[in-house]
């Protein structure tokens, strides 16, 4: 089996799952989040070496106020669990996204995390928490602006590599397989650069539910796939 060495992973499917349960939805992110959990230390048993999560995007802000807050007061619990998991399975975490419109508490704890981790050799788990692909590049522009009309960039120099260098995700390989659950189809401005040669895999499976199975279902069809990157 050749397992992917970067997953990246749209978590859809929470609200929906609440729902069928009788449940408000806020109750669906908490379980989602413990399924976080159990799939990172599945995906380093399998041997995948970077996950990428999409926990919290740029648009989610337009969600009903209750739930926002909701999923911040949840996001500061997990902050303080995944260190503890990080620190037993020797994860590095990362956080991509900009961190500047989370609340300083937040903003602290986060880099308190990825300052903790950084030298951690297991599962690199990247979490995308105020994310949107379109405002990742646009704030990569703007620095290359900036740092072109200082002098400190030669404008020809940009190129794929030295572009990549300003992302949020530089020094960290594209994904090979994108699985995004609850039967939606779409990527939802998530890694838009980075996913451009991924495989696409979508699960008809809440988030809440989905399992080391699933998981391997996903790499299963990630294997019978044909990865030709523009050539015969």
């Amino acid at each position: 089996m050749n397992i992917p060495r970067h997953v990246a992973i749209i978590l859809d499917g929470n609200g929906r799952w609440a729902k069928s349960k009788g449940m408000p939805r806020n109750y669906g992110h908490a379980q989602g989040s413990k399924t976080v959990e159990k799939i990172c230390e599945e995906a380093w048993r399998m041997g995948i070496k970077y996950l990428t999560v999409y926990a919290f995007s740029t648009e989610n802000w337009n969600r009903p106020k209750d739930e926002v807050d909701a999923l911040m007061k949840l996001l500061r619990n997990y902050m303080k669990t995944c260190l503890k998991t990080a620190k037993k399975n020797d994860m590095k975490i990362r956080v991509i996204g900009d961190k500047t419109r989370l609340e300083q508490d937040i903003q602290d704890r986060i880099n308190e995390l990825e300052a903790a981790t950084v030298n951690n050799g297991g599962l690199n788990f990247q979490i995308a928490i105020n994310y949107g692909s379109r405002d990742e590049i646009l704030r990569a522009v703007r620095r290359i602006a900036q740092d072109a009309a200082s002098g400190i960039l030669d404008p020809k120099s940009v190129d794929e590599s030295c572009f990549e260098s300003y992302l949020d995700t530089h020094d960290i390989p594209d994904p090979d397989l994108l699985i995004r659950t609850s039967g939606e189809e779409r990527l939802s401005n998530y890694l838009l650069w980075q996913l451009a040669y991924s495989e696409f895999y979508f699960t008809d499976v809440l988030w809440p539910d989905f399992s080391k199975e699933e998981l391997w279902k996903a790499i299963e069809q990630y294997n019978a796939r044909d990865r030709r990157y523009g050539k015969v």
